[in-house]
């Protein structure tokens, strides 16, 4: 079966060789934002033969005939996702410990990006927003009290 990312491909008139099939499919079934060495990981698994050189230039053809879009979160390493309809309009939460990326969209963000641009006299074309953030610790509860530092809920008998 073909991967979405092997249907672009196809439509930019990529040769698709062995290896770069295994490749479109990897990033095709990735949740995540994987950098050159995780896809490598993830597609030597499936093929023993696919150099990281391969993945590398794969990865770099990818980028330049607009298929993946290359994304900087920080860490030292370039991550990579899908572009184009299917893969909509979100942007990133990334835990700055851990380097994980939650996608989210919120429509009035949407809403306040397309106003500002409109109010300066711009047509929005594109924007792209990047929140970099500590994960809270969550407050311990022994059976059933609450912290000293957390206030009672209203309504409760201090």
């Amino acid at each position: 079966m073909e991967s979405r990312i092997e249907r672009l491909c196809v439509e930019k008139g990529l040769k698709m060789t062995g290896q770069r099939r295994v490749i479109a499919l990897v990033l095709s079934e990735a949740d995540d934002h994987p950098d050159v060495e995780e896809l490598y990981r993830r597609a030597s698994r499936r093929d023993a033969h696919i150099s990281i050189a391969t993945v590398y230039r794969t990865v770099r053809l990818l980028e330049e005939k607009g298929i993946l879009e290359k994304r900087d979160f920080g860490g030292g390493r370039a991550r990579y996702e899908p572009t184009g309809e299917d893969h909509a309009s979100h942007h990133h939460l990334i835990d700055v410990d851990s380097g994980k990326v939650v996608e989210f969209a919120n429509s009035d963000h949407e809403r306040l990006v397309r106003a500002i641009a409109e109010r300066l006299g711009f047509d929005l074309v594109s924007h792209r927003l990047e929140l970099f953030g500590r994960r809270r610790e969550q407050p311990r509860r022994d059976r059933g009290a609450l912290p000293d530092s957390e206030p009672a809920p209203l309504g409760a008998n201090p």
